[in-house]
């Protein structure tokens, strides 16, 4: 997508400013924690004409928001495939080379099942002289020379090779720590299979370990600063009301966390994200991590509701104990599915 940046105007500050509430509820109540608002419209309900300048609106107007210009592309495949096909022949028209475009519009997953990169003349480049486009689909990287980099094809020798080869996200920097839990018992051995949490929040035999946007939260499928934001507001209020009961040790059930990382999976698979199983989403950039899609697919403002509901029923999900006293005492373990239909009836 196109960034489309301009600097922002007198007038636009002005009303940021004096909206600040209410831009801030907007951001916290909708599915990504943008500022823009996912339209009511569906793609298949609307004629071609009217979808066309949509998606053109949309394009010029840049940025994540053209994702969010009707509200089936990201969970109904036909839908999805018309913006597709709005978006390649964008590319094909911008970029001049016939043999360059069909590698560059050669997709293997859904729009926005992958983070679409936000561009400043991405596709523009491609059409300088000095640009060279290698398919790595058709040619894949044998190895790395001392000339350069060698394909099955041919060896391309350089002056400056450039490493971008992605990263371990969302469990990684945990796992590197090598925290240990109750008895020892090591977090890699616990995600030997994929990351299990209870909202993204504490992981069952690590008490007081509390995980900011970790697997299992809304995290990098949002603006990061919202969920962030939540996620330490919310742990700040889960410390106080410790401190008032004089709680000294939280720890998410095993049952919950169970139930929780379960209803993630599930709702990954009521949208287009099984259709990139290939993205880091899953783990699939880093070899033998296992696979699982690992944030939070149902929205930020259904996750926020969730953590709410938890917290005002005194912690939901969780279990206390107090270093003074042999007692523990454990609230019911969390039913997801009725949670969910609870939340979804009010």
């Amino acid at each position: 997508m196109p960034a489309s940046n301009y600097p922002l105007s007198p007038e636009f500050k002005k009303y940021i400013k004096e909206n600040y509430e209410e831009i801030k509820n907007t951001i916290q109540s909708n599915t990504n924690g943008h500022f823009f608002k996912f339209s009511k419209q569906k793609i298949l309900d609307t004629s071609i004409e009217e979808r066309e300048k949509i998606f053109e609106k949309a394009w010029l107007k840049g940025g994540l928001g053209f994702r969010a210009c009707f509200n089936d592309i990201a969970f109904n495949k036909e839908a999805n495939d018309l913006a597709s096909d709005f978006i390649k022949r964008k590319i094909h028209k911008i970029v001049k080379d016939p043999k360059k475009a069909k590698i560059l519009t050669d997709i293997d997953h859904a729009f926005a099942s992958k983070r679409p990169p936000i561009d400043t003349n991405y596709f523009e480049t491609f059409n300088k002289d000095n640009v060279t486009l290698i398919d790595l689909k058709s040619s894949p990287i044998e190895s790395i020379t001392s000339k350069g980099v060698k394909t099955i094809d041919k060896e391309y020798e350089l002056d400056v090779l450039v490493y971008a080869t992605g990263f371990d996200a969302m469990t990684g920097p945990l796992l590197n720590i090598d925290i240990r839990g109750c008895d020892g018992i090591k977090l890699k051995d616990v995600w030997s299979e994929g990351p299990k949490t209870f909202l993204g929040i504490q992981i069952s035999g690590f008490p007081n370990l509390f995980t900011i946007t970790g697997p299992g939260s809304p995290s990098v499928l949002c603006n990061m600063i919202v969920p962030i934001e939540q996620h330490v507001e919310w742990i700040n209020d889960c410390i106080v009301y410790m401190e008032k009961n004089q709680i000294d040790f939280i720890e998410a059930t095993q049952g919950s966390m169970e139930n929780w990382t379960k209803h993630v999976d599930d709702v990954a698979n009521e949208t287009l994200f099984i259709h990139a199983k290939k993205s880091w989403y899953y783990g699939a950039n880093i070899p033998g991590k296992p696979r699982g899609f690992m944030p939070y697919p149902g929205g930020m403002s259904r996750y926020k509701a969730i953590c709410n509901f938890v917290a005002n029923q005194n912690y939901l999900g969780f279990k206390f104990s107090n270093s003074n006293k042999e007692e523990t005492f454990v609230p019911s373990e969390i039913s997801i599915d009725i949670l969910i239909k609870d939340l979804m009836t009010k």
